[in-house]
């Protein structure tokens, strides 16, 4: 069984940088299966970034050019970058991966960014 556990949820305000981590335990097979996702209060969770096949970024549109996924020197540990953060996005990050059909989710970390 997998388990994430997320981190580096903050209070900042507008235009602040944060850098989540996500630690994964158990069998990880290809870390390119992990990925970010977020939900605001009252709103769908949505995509926030993957690894691509090559190992690049894929990212949802409005945070492009603002967010950065990166894998870790440690093993089984994926980042994220938050630069330039706005209001827009406070919400509840989560880390999830998926493996043979299953797919696993962390508990969330909450950020909030004050305008």
């Amino acid at each position: 069984q997998v388990q994430l556990v997320e981190s580096g949820g903050d209070l900042v305000q507008a235009g602040g940088s944060l850098r989540l981590s996500c630690a994964a335990s158990g069998s990880i097979f290809s870390i390119n299966q992990m990925a970010w996702y977020r939900q605001a209060p009252g709103k769908q969770r949505e995509f926030v970034a993957t690894f691509t096949s090559g190992g690049s970024g894929n990212y949802a549109d409005s945070v492009k050019g603002r967010f950065t996924i990166s894998r870790g020197d440690a093993k089984n540990t994926v980042y994220l970058q938050m630069n330039s953060l706005k209001p827009e996005d406070t919400a509840v990050y989560f880390c999830y991966y998926t493996h043979l059909g299953r797919t696993y989710w962390g508990r969330g970390t909450q950020v909030t960014v004050s305008s």
